[in-house]
């Protein structure tokens, strides 16, 4: 795969012991792993507000090619539930704007209780169209999201829904939504976030399962884009698991 259609990364950017040999050379945590690995998805974004500036700085700690996926604030999402968002959706973009190019997609993670309902959804995700013109994921977690109605609507919006494990529904399994014209990926991006199975953001996972990731990644639409996350950081597996991924697909 072109590596810059697939990207590989953790939560966070955390180097566990167990692996900091693979993450040589001078510099910062994130210096260090940017040399390794082409994105990271930033969740403390989720539970606090950060400077433009502090934003601005971990940009500069990673090469041009680099990534960075940004988690919404629960304020926006669990709160405020994507009601009444203009303030604080505005508030956030213009600190993650100190992310400059780096910035890769945006991640909206819903709470399980939320449903979908279209007219309140769709209200936000054509507002935060209107504010953001890049990439933007969902990761829902409510039944009525992967039901037909709901994912045309995603489509609809041009946002990508995210593949998760453990997936709490068969269909949260694989990507959905907006994947493209035509299927062809062109514009998409095609998201998945691993937290780790059996205990949730603690187990590492297998070879064999690794291996099955590696070879469905080669048969999603070419003109994707994909994000690959590891969250089992808890144990510190997230990094080598990230690690094995990498060299299964080729070093990308």
């Amino acid at each position: 795969m072109k590596p810059q259609t697939l990207r590989i990364g953790t939560a966070g950017w955390s180097i566990p012991r167990a692996v900091a040999e693979r993450f040589a050379g001078e510099g910062s945590h994130l210096a260090r792993y940017a040399r390794v690995f082409g994105s990271a998805e930033i969740n403390t974004s989720f539970y606090r507000s950060h400077r433009p500036e502090v934003y601005a700085r971990w940009a500069a700690q990673t090469p041009p090619g680099f990534r960075f996926a940004v988690k919404l604030p629960r304020a926006i999402t669990h709160e405020g539930r994507l009601r009444a968002a203009r303030a604080p959706l505005e508030r956030f973009l213009a600190e993650v704007a100190g992310l400059g190019d780096r910035l890769g997609v945006l991640l909206v993670q819903l709470p399980p209780s939320l449903a979908f309902e279209a007219r309140p959804v769709g209200t936000f995700f054509r507002l935060l169209a209107r504010l953001f013109d890049g990439p933007v994921v969902c990761e829902p977690r409510h039944a009525s999201w992967f039901e037909a109605t709901a994912d045309r609507a995603l489509v609809r919006w041009r946002v990508g829904r995210v593949a998760a494990d453990p997936a709490r529904w068969p269909a949260a399994a694989v990507p959905g939504g907006w994947l493209g014209p035509a299927g062809d990926g062109a514009g998409a991006v095609l998201y998945h976030r691993w937290h780790g199975s059996p205990r949730m953001y603690w187990s590492a996972y297998g070879e064999d399962w690794l291996q099955a990731r590696a070879a469905e990644l080669a048969h999603w639409p070419a003109g994707a884009q994909r994000w690959c996350i590891f969250d089992n950081t808890a144990s510190g597996a997230a990094a080598s698991d990230a690690l094995r991924l990498q060299a299964l697909a080729g070093g990308a």
